[in-house]
């Protein structure tokens, strides 16, 4: 039955009816691998961008580099994709069986450059592995690193209340967290905006100064204590040290009366050195206690090490003056002791130097032997109706220090297999 709307049918209807569906059948093919690489340059973007994100070394950037030249590749074929498509309407009713075959040949060319970019693209997505699992190692740190510092904040700031509602300003430690605010809106804001490394090396900072704030807060009702402590323990050692300054001119007297100028001329400003220092000290003491009343820590802290310093240096000075007075007393009695225990020491360091050989060492035995000259001269020195104490002893002390360096110079020597 003809009717109008009847297609007619030639001899070779069954041929172009055959190409018309190997052309769609090619079509089809060509949509999978659009599709397929489509989805396989997705994928691996977010796997780019992550790297992009975390990693800035030379590989990652030269991958990153590498990926943008698919890009172009990608598209190059697919537009060629979308241009076989275009050209071709595979529907036509009078499509002819050379057209249909011409639209197979070139979309089966357009699937085979598909499929061959795709291929491609997965064995470069493959030899990310390496870069890639860094990377998520980095990623996997980021959450907790940012909650870790989130909550030393919340830390800091709990036990900085707390410490306030205690009595104490603690002003500077409240700047100290303030000053962390804007740290806290940048973690606030995300590793997208601000970048993986540079998030994680904030929230670790971050970390740290909160701790630091949180654990002095929660020490400042002790650091108060110890000040306090300290404010009365100096203020007493003040005191004595005043007592004992009084104390250095009946010394000096005597060392005036019983020995020779070179004995005691070196102590002549003690008295004066310790009356300052206690004056000084106190000063310092009276700064303490105002930044102690005041709430500056730090201040008052720097104030006691310098009253504790200066009362150290006035100790020593009173306490030279009266162990001058002894030495001098006992070996102006008796020089022999204090000669022999040198002596001692020499002829000690002499068997030393001696075991195990038949000659000793030019490098100890020059020392050892200076040693005993220096200890003739020294007692020869006392010689005369004001002998000078001062310089036998001091030249003895000076002779045992020489000789207990050729002692540990010998025991490193043998200890070291020369």
């Amino acid at each position: 039955m003809n009717g109008g709307g009847t297609r007619r049918w030639g001899w070779g209807s069954g041929r172009a009816e055959h190409q018309r569906a190997d052309a769609q059948a090619a079509k089809d093919a060509a949509a999978a691998a659009f599709y397929e690489l489509d989805t396989a340059q997705r994928d691996l973007r977010i796997s780019i961008e992550t790297l992009s994100a975390v990693d800035d070394s030379r590989a990652a950037q030269k991958a990153v580099s590498d990926f943008a030249d698919f890009g172009t590749r990608i598209d190059q074929v697919s537009h060629e994709y979308i241009t076989a498509v275009d050209s071709h309407d595979l529907d036509r009713d009078d499509l002819d069986s050379g057209t249909a075959a011409r639209a197979q040949a070139e979309l089966k060319k357009t699937t085979q450059d598909l499929e061959r970019v795709r291929a491609d693209l997965e064995r470069f997505g493959q030899g990310l592995g390496p870069l890639l699992s860094q990377a998520e190692t980095q990623l996997a740190r980021l959450a907790p690193a940012v909650e870790r510092a989130k909550q030393g904040l919340l830390a800091a700031s709990n036990a900085l209340d707390a410490t306030r509602a205690s009595g104490f300003e603690a002003d500077d430690l409240a700047g100290r967290l303030a000053a962390l605010s804007p740290d806290l809106t940048r973690l606030n804001e995300g590793a997208g905006r601000h970048g993986v490394q540079d998030t994680l090396q904030r929230a670790d900072r971050v970390v740290r100064e909160a701790e630091a704030i949180r654990g002095e807060a929660e020490r400042l009702p002790e650091t108060a204590a110890e000040i306090d402590k300290r404010l009365s323990s100096l203020r007493t050692r003040t005191q004595a040290l005043q007592t004992r300054a009084g104390q250095v001119d009946p010394v000096l007297s005597e060392l005036r009366r019983r020995f020779s100028a070179a004995c005691w001329q070196d102590l002549q400003q003690v008295p004066d050195q310790a009356t300052r220092a206690v004056r000084q000290a106190e000063e310092k003491l009276a700064e303490g206690r105002k930044a102690r009343g005041e709430q500056r820590w730090a201040d008052a802290t720097s104030q006691l090490s310098t009253v504790r310093a200066l009362l150290n240096g006035a100790d020593e000075a009173i306490k030279a003056a009266a162990d001058r007075l002894q030495r001098l007393n006992e070996v102006s009695f008796d020089k022999t002791k204090e000669v022999e225990r040198t002596r001692f020491a020499i002829r000690d360091a002499q068997r030393l130097a001696m075991a195990g050989r038949s000659t000793p060492d030019p490098r100890h035995a020059g020392p050892l032997d200076d040693a005993v000259e220096r200890v003739d001269r020294a007692v020869e020195s006392l010689e005369g109706r004001h002998p000078d104490y001062w310089h036998l002893l001091t030249e003895l002390d000076a002779v045992k220090e020489s000789v207990h360096q050729v002692v540990d110079q010998i025991r490193e020597q043998r200890a070291a297999g020369h």
